[in-house]
């Protein structure tokens, strides 16, 4: 048996894996919405009513600003996955359990972004929020290089400037994480807004997309 082909799982290729992964990114984006809470709101006059549902939406700003980022992230992250593992033609056992490490760092966003609805400008809950985050880029990352390296990716289209591209590309994300975690010890606010700037990044990031040139493209 060739070194190739001794640790690839039959039955278990890249459509269950990425079944899962699916399953996954679906289960935390709907579970990220039950850190809304419905406003409470006591019985009085209308006028007093109304009042209090208006303060309570303002009190839910932070739960609702962090949700959005938390998801439209989970999208950018599940669009990476999709794009990576076009490129990834088979899987063997360790890149089935790097991925299951990447999902657990995912199934964990749902708690970090409660903490940063809930507590916005603590440094605390900043640096979790940005650890997560760090988390979840670092095994993406781990996955691709992997895949890379074990000659896992199906290589037609491919060169060295592009993986050169797509390298570059997945590193930015910890740095600007970091650099949020740092700037948090000095000024939280800044800090929302760099995970802001980092989101509105790789959602232009995803967006580009990597063109792969084929042989029938120009036939």
């Amino acid at each position: 048996m060739s070194s190739d082909t001794r640790h690839i799982l039959p039955g278990l290729g890249r459509g269950r894996l990425e079944s899962l992964t699916d399953g996954i990114f679906g289960t935390v984006m709907t579970v990220l919405i039950l850190s809304l809470s419905i406003p409470l709101i006591i019985p009085s006059t209308p006028s007093s009513e109304n009042a209090q549902f208006v303060s309570s939406l303002r009190s839910l700003l932070p739960d609702i600003l962090s949700y959005v980022i938390s998801f439209a992230i989970l999208g950018a992250f599940w669009i990476r996955h999709h794009m990576m593992f076009n490129f990834v033609n088979r899987v063997d056992r360790v890149l089935l359990w790097l991925n299951i490490i990447f999902l657990l760092t995912i199934g964990f966003i749902p708690f970090s972004t409660a903490l940063i609805g809930r507590y916005p400008y603590l440094q605390l809950s900043l640096v979790v929020y940005g650890a997560n985050l760090i988390a979840t880029s670092l095994t993406s990352q781990f996955l691709w290089r992997y895949a890379l390296n074990n000659k896992l990716l199906a290589h037609d289209g491919l060169d060295e400037r592009m993986m050169s591209k797509i390298n570059n590309r997945m590193t930015l994300g910890p740095i600007f994480y970091l650099g949020g975690i740092g700037i948090s010890f000095i000024e939280p606010v800044v800090t929302l807004v760099i995970y802001i700037v980092s989101l509105l990044f790789f959602i232009v990031n995803t967006t580009t997309g990597f063109r792969v040139r084929r042989d029938n493209d120009h036939k």
